[in-house]
C-alpha cells in the first residue's frame, strides 16, 4: 500500500526549518513483539503522572471518529491492551486528512520531552505530524489556526516533524516517538499544537490510532 507521498514531501521541506538540536527518536514493536506495556528499546514507556495529564485538550481542526475515544484518552495514562482497540485510542474521522489538536498547560512550563504512542495492526499504526509550540507572547498569536493558516505565521514555533512510516513492508505495529534536545530542553511554552496527517489515502483508514501523549517538564 502506498504511503502518503504529499506528507513525506511536506515533512521534508518543513524539516529544513527545524531547530538543529531537536532529536526525534522512533521506536517500533512489530505485532508479535508489542504488548500493553508499550516497552521500546530506545523510547521511554508511557508515564502516568506527566505534565500532559493535567493539561486541557481541544480539537482545533478536523473531526473525531466516534468509533474511538475522545481527546482525554491521550493523557489519561490508560493504554490499549490489543492492536485493534478503537475505544482506547483517539483518531480522526475515517476518510479525512487528519486534523489538529491543542494542549494547554494553563501557564508556561519548560518542556524537556514530548513522547507520543500509537498501536494498530495496519495503516493506522504509524505517526505523521508536525509539533508546534507557543508561549502565547506573540501579539499575532492565534490559538486555533484554520486549515489555510500555517501556525508558524501566527505565533507558533515548529518544534519537530514526525514521520514514522516504514520505507518498506507493512505499516502495522506499535510506535513510540520521543522528541528531545539532548542535554537541554525544547523550550518554555504554554501550548502544544499537534498538526496530524493521515498515513495513506488509498482508502478511508489512514488516520493514526493515538494511544497516549506524554509531556515531561523540567
Amino acid at each position: 500500500m502506498k504511503s502518503n507521498l504529499l506528507s513525506f514531501i511536506a515533512a521534508l521541506s518543513l524539516s529544513l526549518a527545524l531547530p538543529a538540536d531537536v532529536k526525534v527518536t522512533v521506536g517500533r514493536n512489530t505485532s508479535l513483539a508489542a504488548s500493553g506495556t508499550f516497552q521500546f528499546k530506545n523510547v521511554p514507556s508511557p508515564a502516568k503522572d506527566d505534565a500532559a495529564s493535567k493539561a486541557k485538550l481541544s480539537l482545533v481542526l478536523g473531526r473525531r471518529d466516534f468509533n474511538g475515544a475522545d481527546l482525554a484518552a491521550l493523557t489519561d495514562g490508560l493504554l490499549p491492551a490489543t492492536e485493534d482497540q478503537p475505544e482506547a485510542n483517539f483518531f480522526f474521522d475515517a476518510g479525512t486528512h487528519g486534523g489538529r489538536f491543542r494542549m494547554d498547560f494553563g501557564s508556561v512550563i519548560e518542556i524537556t520531552q514530548v513522547n507520543s504512542y500509537s498501536w494498530h495492526a495496519n495503516t493506522r499504526g504509524p505517526q505523521v505530524y508536525n509539533l508546534f509550540a507557543s508561549d502565547a507572547a506573540d501579539p499575532n498569536f492565534n490559538p486555533a489556526p484554520d486549515a489555510k493558516t500555517d501556525p508558524a505565521t501566527v505565533g507558533w514555533k515548529l518544534i519537530a516533524t514526525v514521520y514514522t512510516i516504514p520505507k518498506e513492508g507493512e505499516m502495522g505495529g506499535q510506535y513510540g516517538v520521543s522528541i528531545t534536545v539532548p542535554g537541554g530542553s525544547l523550550g518554555k511554552f504554554r501550548y502544544l499544537l499537534f498538526d496530524c496527517d493521515a498515513t495513506e489515502f488509498d482508502d478511508a483508514w489512514g488516520n493514526t490510532f493515538f494511544s497516549e501523549i506524554d509531556v515531561i517538564k523540567l
